[in-house]
């Protein structure tokens, strides 16, 4: 007999692509566990992108005027993930908030993992400082 496993996956934030006046009308779907970053889209086919946080570089939000208006924005991402370099999480409702929500739990989940972010440097990344 063939058992499907039920996994429960307690998410700490979840949010949907606000394109049109800060609603959610999209069928795209944010999700962050406390160890991945989940991006699906698609309504028939749906493509769903993982990006573990420990892979995560840097954070960082823009909004344009429109956007803060309706209290949306875009939280760019560059991370050491090969398929996905970088990344937008569009048209978020409290883009500031979710930003320093990934960069607390990015933190967090390298400390668990205890990588520091060295680790994800090449060789020929960064310069040698004879002087240090």
């Amino acid at each position: 007999m063939n058992k499907k496993a039920n996994i429960e996956i307690n998410y700490i934030w979840e949010d949907r692509k606000r394109p049109i006046f800060g609603l959610p009308l999209s069928f795209t779907k944010y999700k962050m566990s406390d160890e991945k970053l989940i991006i699906e889209t698609g309504f028939l086919s749906i493509a769903q992108e993982e990006i573990r946080l420990y892979r995560i570089m840097d954070v960082s939000v823009r909004c344009s005027l429109f956007q803060r208006i309706f209290n949306v924005g875009t939280i760019h991402c560059c991370s050491a993930d090969k398929s996905t370099p970088e990344f937008d999480i569009k048209n978020v409702k409290n883009p500031i908030q979710v930003k320093e929500l990934i960069s607390q739990n990015v933190e967090e989940e390298r400390n668990r993992k205890r990588i520091a972010g060295r680790e994800f440097m090449e060789f020929g990344d960064y310069e040698h400082d004879e002087h240090i």
